[in-house]
């Protein structure tokens, strides 16, 4: 993954917040790398599903988690609240990535930087398709938001 330029609270439209739990530490005391995608995954289709007021598992196209990555800057441990900012660096015509930090609640600084995307897909024959227009609808307003 490339560098990215180190980020703020204000470079980013959407803010969710999200609840370190006790598992999620590993044996050295801090929030496992693992943690951080399941985090990524929660802002995401949290921020979809209220954005939409939809149901998006039951469209007739999905996202599909295509590619992710994430650089770590500073540790998490429970019991951190976190803030995940979302911002999108792309949106395709069958896919949208996002840009994606987890601040710790109070903090304008990140503790990481992701990359997530997702590929729209047929739920049925899993064939790229259009990103559906109640996800487009959602998407557009952070899509024009740029940072700084």
């Amino acid at each position: 993954m490339p560098a990215i330029p180190l980020l703020r609270r204000a470079d980013f439209p959407v803010l969710r917040p999200i609840q370190t739990r006790w598992m999620d530490n590993d044996h050295y005391g801090h929030v496992n790398n693992v943690a951080y995608y399941s985090f990524f995954d929660t802002a995401v289709n949290g921020f979809l599903l209220d954005a939409t007021g939809t149901d998006i598992r039951a469209l007739p196209a999905i996202g599909i988690v295509a590619e992710t990555g994430c650089q770590f800057l500073k540790p998490l441990s429970f019991p951190d609240a976190i803030d995940a900012a979302l911002a999108i660096e792309r949106l395709g015509s069958t896919s949208v990535v996002y840009r994606i930090a987890l601040f710790r609640a109070g903090d304008d600084e990140p503790c990481a930087i992701g990359r997530f995307v997702h590929v729209y897909v047929d739920r049925d024959t899993r064939v790229p398709v259009p990103i559906p227009t109640v996800i487009r609808s959602a998407l557009e307003p952070l899509s024009r938001h740029q940072p700084g």
